[in-house]
């Protein structure tokens, strides 16, 4: 039943190989000399500094080239996001004028452990020598460019550690923000409070338009600043087989289980020729008839398709069952027997020692204090096999510790040598001690699998020609249509779904629920696309994509549709903030809490570290105001998270005074230890970018 797999495996290498050949084509025209659309030689600017197309295209194309199966939108991505922050960097440097010299440069070459190990700049003592390095290079011209490549690299690193710790030092807290600290967490204070909470006015009775969302945003322009976005809405027209073409599968597979007469040209004669059932050499047979080769793995019953694993397990050499779907095939299979023990099942308690490829060692051991312990917890297992479980999960450096040692099941050569022969010769229950390259492993196992062997003939439904040129002819229909008329309307007589509308930004690859569908995006940002324009994209594996600009937003703010969810709720809170203040009218809690229909509560002992009321959560605002007034001192209304709060203070707690606040002053150090990795997006907040990318075939 292996087969199984290899129609899986068919399914990836087709997508694959449409994938590699759209890849082509997109690869082809990202270096043609020029760009569809540019109108600039670079690919943009950082304060003013240009990033040329041509550099920029021969980094890109080294990043897809790295083998890490990178697409080139991607890589262009990644070497723009490089590019800003070096030529931010780089102008900090400048600025400070950090320089580095040969000394710099070198330890950081060296901390490469392609050059600080490599046995060829290697003393006889193992140690990484200077002249033998230089030696090399003098030696070997050719390799001269990635020394300076390599050395630009490394002075660039050099100078960013200088500069990272220069930030690091100037990152200090003083005594008295020890001291605030202090009193943050130990004054407290007592207050008793009416609270109207947003919650007991519906959301419904609240509007928010879009006009009030843009208003908020441009007021909080840093935090919802964005790209100039697209949105595109679609009808999806999906390219895939009909009822008759199903049909015509299944037919032409039953007709192969039983003998048929064929025409013979050669002979002029009819000839009788065996069935699926009869055929006297199956995997010929299968070769002949599949879209799948026939494939001689056994598989277990857990493997088969869940519906039909019973009836295909079970099955008698020779007998044949079916015909069955699995995914888009139909199938029909027989069975070529069975094999015990294909998979199996086992748990292990790995010791390893120094030395050992192991990440995460309990404790370290030389090999022979590995292999003691290994023996004396084998000892144990065999007195009691119980204790499996509980000595794995102390004692094991394996992951699988956490599991008591399971490994589940795994087929043949899945494991390394000395483990699978164990483990594959044994019988269930038998626990022994095995060495491998990782360490000592005491093993347990637990259970093994049988398997069967099936030959499969199956063939995909899939599209036919016929099928393929309706779906064609419908979606070229629609685009027509669509052009200049109206697209929901054209969508609904055709009885076609028109998808929610997606928003795209110049350089995305992913388009909504369809995946990487690069093309659509590229022709949603081309300077010929205005709004309202429609187009057809043919889309390997789904069918035809009609698109359709919807709007374009230059604001530079999020899309309301992206930041209504996040805004909606703070603008719905303050116009109920507002309903209820009106409602919180008198002179005393008591009356108050008459007027807005609820009760007087108490909060003791909050702090400004901890604010948090009962029932309610963090509300600062609130238990801040509390500390600010004098005793027995009413508060106006206070906007807070939840809802809006009258207080009156009870009383406050001031805690004792301390000579020294260094513990705390050590707390906020550790609180600010990474404020460095905020400075490149600061520098980025507040510089001059232009992005041309899309100008270019990206």
């Amino acid at each position: 039943m292996a087969v199984l797999s290899k129609i899986r495996q068919r399914s990836a290498l087709m997508i694959a190989v449409i994938a590699l050949a759209l890849f082509a084509f997109i690869i082809g025209d990202l270096f043609k000399s020029g760009s569809f659309n540019s109108t600039s030689k670079d690919v943009g600017s950082i304060n003013g500094k240009d990033i040329a197309f041509e550099d920029f295209r021969i980094k890109v194309s080294n990043v897809e080239k790295s083998g890490q199966g990178i697409t080139s939108t991607a890589a262009a991505n990644r070497v723009w996001d490089q590019e800003v922050s070096i030529a931010l960097l780089s102008s900090e440097f400048d600025k400070l004028g950090l320089r580095v010299g040969e000394k710099h440069i070198l330890e950081v070459l060296k901390s490469d452990e392609n050059i600080g190990k490599n046995p060829l700049f290697l003393n006889a003592a193992g140690i990484f020598d200077i002249a033998k390095f230089k030696e090399y290079f003098k030696s070997n011209p050719a390799q001269s460019q990635y020394l300076k490549d390599r050395e630009k690299d490394a002075e660039l690193n050099a100078k960013y550690q200088m500069y990272n710790t220069l930030i690091k030092a100037g990152i200090y807290t003083t005594e008295s923000e020890g001291k605030l600290k202090y009193e943050m967490e130990a004054n407290k204070v007592n207050f008793a409070y009416v609270a109207g909470l947003y919650s007991t006015i519906k959301d419904s009775d609240v509007k928010v338009t879009d006009t009030e969302i843009v208003d908020f945003m441009k007021k909080n322009e840093k935090k919802y600043k964005a790209d100039e976005s697209r949105e595109v809405e679609y009808v999806l027209i999906e390219d895939k087989a009909s009822a008759a073409d199903e049909n015509e599968v299944k037919s032409k597979v039953n007709g192969l289980l039983s003998g048929r007469v064929v025409y013979n040209q050669a002979t002029g004669k009819n000839d009788s020729l065996p069935g699926f059932r009869n055929a006297t050499n199956t995997i010929e047979f299968v070769n002949s008839n599949s879209d799948v080769p026939y494939d001689s793995t056994y598989i277990a019953k857990k493997d088969l398709p869940a519906v039909d694993a019973d009836q295909l397990f079970n099955l008698a050499p020779g007998a044949v069952y079916g015909p069955y779907m699995f995914g888009k095939y139909y199938c029909i299979s027989k069975s070529m027997g069975m094999k015990a023990g294909v998979n199996a099942k086992a748990s292990h308690i790995l010791i390893s020692y120094e030395g050992t490829q192991v990440p995460n060692k309990k404790e370290k051991r030389t090999k022979e204090e590995a292999k003691a312990k290994a023996e004396s917890i084998l000892a144990q297992v065999t007195a009691n096999p119980d204790s499996f479980l509980m000595l794995a999960f102390t004692n094991s450096d394996d992951s699988s510790a956490q599991q008591g040692g399971d490994l589940g099941y795994f087929g043949q050569n899945q494991m390394v040598k000395p483990f699978n022969d164990f483990v594959f010769s044994g019988g269930i229950g038998k626990v022994g001690l095995v060495e491998t390259p990782f360490g000592f492993h005491i093993i347990k196992i637990t259970d093994k699998q049988d398997g069967i062997r099936l030959a499969t003939v199956a063939q995909k439904i899939e599209a036919s020609e016929v099928t393929s040129d309706k779906v064609f002819t419908e979606a070229t229909k629609f685009e027509m249509d669509a052009t200049d008329k109206d697209f929901g309307k054209i969508a609904k007589d055709m009885k076609l779904t028109v998808a929610a509308p997606v928003t795209l930004k110049a350089m995305d690859e992913a388009f909504g629920p369809l995946g990487n569908q690069r093309s659509i995006v590229r022709w949603a940002f081309e300077n010929d696309t205005k709004v309202g324009a429609v187009k057809r994209f043919e889309v390997a594996n789904l069918g035809h994509v009609i698109a359709r600009l919807k709007n374009v937003d230059k604001s530079g703010l999020v899309a309301v549709a992206t930041a209504r969810p996040y805004v909606e709720p703070i603008l719905k809170n303050k116009k109920k903030a507002e309903l209820i203040k009106a409602k919180m009218t008198g002179t005393s809690l008591e009356a108050i809490a008459k007027t807005a229909g609820t009760t007087v509560l108490q909060a003791s002992g909050l702090t400004m570290e901890n604010p948090v009321l009962t029932g309610v959560g963090q509300e600062p605002k609130v238990v801040g105001n509390a500390f600010a007034l004098a005793a027995n001192k009413l508060s106006a209304p206070i906007e807070g998270n939840a809802g809006v709060y009258v207080v009156k203070n009870i009383s406050t707690v001031k805690a004792p005074a301390m000579k020294n606040h260094a513990p705390y002053v050590a707390k906020l150090k550790s609180q600010s230890a990474s404020d460095v990795n905020r400075v490149i997006p600061a520098l980025k907040s507040s510089a001059k970018i232009e992005d041309n990318r899309k100008q270019f075939n990206y």
